[in-house]
């Protein structure tokens, strides 16, 4: 059966390292630096990009190069690269494209740290972001649109709003214009959804999350589809011109579509930024990767279990949950995840932020945690945390209300959750 051909579940597993006669089965831990070459003339080759390998593990590494490559295959992309977590990544998607005096358009539901990556951090590096509800018309994105804008920013399932992004409509606004749609695709993950299909260009991750699974190392991971034209855009010079801070190498030139985007990332970002994740994280990964087809399905069953309980409990005001029935985007998530969305359910306390709170302080089972997307459930008040740098007005722009709670359900068992869950909402009374 050709490699390509192979079912989600198999890349899981078997994805991205075939080892010959005698090599080891799992992935091998190259924990080096640095690496050997018989000659100045081999490694200047290295150095030119005109010959694949490695020389230092702050841009590549064999490890980090393996588990890329998995994630790759799930994704159904042509070039990927590891970094030391999803903000990395995000930072790095975007970056590798825009600079000084550009302009990207970003949905305004995004994770509460990216928001103020793009809001302040960017800002100040002269990148101005354009901030749209996801639920925009096609009008209200085109109109955000500018000439110098250079990318469209969406995650698939927006943490913690659960708002379930529109990828083929924010697609065409992207493609009418020449840019890029970038996705974060953390939360459904290519197990529920691959938004190359749908008409993304460039998915991120942060691993450290369902992809991981259990807690044990931050990372990030950025893949190309390898199907948008940078040259033929005519607004990426930084690929399609001699990059004199690289020997002159012209990305698009000598990489083509399929692996200018992440040869740049990697031979320029990378370089100046070193935001690389280590062999030893990146085999942690690896691990992480052979189980999600499986734990995604169970995390799925329990958020669509406990989004059910909490619909009908006194103490919930409402529930978000996009694979839930009548839930505002329950059909963009049939549309675009019919097998499951995540096991992430966002829901409020009635009583406010300080029925949140003391509901915080009554969980048992649900661990308070700056986490998410884990083997084992976990808990948190957003807007007392990821989210507390946020104006009340920014708040409910991305969808984060005082009384929201994002619980996110492990693979333990769903009777043993909503039991706990409903001690701790009635103690709220």
């Amino acid at each position: 059966m050709e490699k390509k051909n192979l079912r989600i579940e198999t890349k899981c597993v078997q994805g991205g390292y075939a080892p010959g006669s005698g090599e080891p089965r799992q992935i091998p831990i190259i924990q080096s630096t640095t690496f050997k070459y018989a000659t100045s003339e081999d490694m200047g080759k290295l150095f030119d990009l005109e010959a694949s390998g490695y020389f230092y593990s702050r841009l590549q590494n064999p490890t980090c190069d393996t588990v890329a490559a998995r994630i790759c295959e799930l994704e159904g992309g042509t070039a990927a690269m590891l970094t030391s977590s999803g903000q990395a990544a995000n930072f790095f998607a975007v970056f590798n494209i825009a600079s000084c005096g550009d302009h990207v358009v970003a949905s305004s539901a995004i994770y509460g740290g990216t928001y103020n990556l793009f809001a302040v951090t960017m800002k100040r590096m002269g990148v101005e972001f354009t901030f749209v509800s996801p639920d925009a018309a096609e009008e209200e994105i085109e109109a955000a649109m500018r000439p110098n804008t250079k990318a469209i920013f969406g995650e698939t399932i927006a943490n913690p709003a659960l708002t379930v992004l529109d990828i083929e409509k924010f697609a065409r606004v992207a493609h009418a214009h020449g840019v890029p749609l970038i996705i974060d695709n953390t939360f459904a993950t290519p197990i529920n959804c691959r938004p190359f299909e749908w008409g993304a260009d460039i998915v991120t991750h942060s691993t450290t999350k369902y992809m991981d699974g259990h807690g044990s190392a931050v990372g990030g991971c950025i893949v190309d589809s390898g199907k948008f034209d940078w040259k033929a855009s005519g607004k990426f010079d930084c690929l399609c011109t001699p990059d004199e801070s690289y020997h002159g190498v012209n990305y698009y030139e000598r990489f083509g579509m399929a692996g200018a985007y992440i040869t740049k990332a990697t031979a320029q970002l990378m370089r100046d930024f070193g935001c690389t994740q280590s062999p030893q994280s990146a085999f942690l990964l690896g691990l992480g990767l052979e189980s999600l087809h499986v734990r995604m399905q169970r995390h799925c069953e329990n958020g669509l279990k406990v989004a059910k309980f909490l619909s009908t409990h006194p103490n919930v005001t409402w529930v978000r949950y996009p694979g839930l029935e009548g839930d505002k985007y329950f059909e963009l998530a049939n549309k675009y995840m019919p097998n499951g969305t995540c096991g992430v359910v966002s829901f409020g306390v009635k009583g406010g932020r300080a029925a949140a709170e003391k509901f915080m302080k009554n969980m048992k089972l649900g661990a308070i945690e700056t986490h998410v997307a884990d083997a084992r459930t976990c808990c948190l008040h957003p807007a007392s945390a990821t989210h507390r740098q946020m104006s009340e007005r920014e708040l409910l722009s991305a969808g984060v209300s005082a009384d929201l709670i994002r619980y996110s359900c492990g693979i333990e068992s769903a009777d043993d959750l909503i039991e706990d869950l409903d001690a701790a909402l009635n103690s709220v009374n």
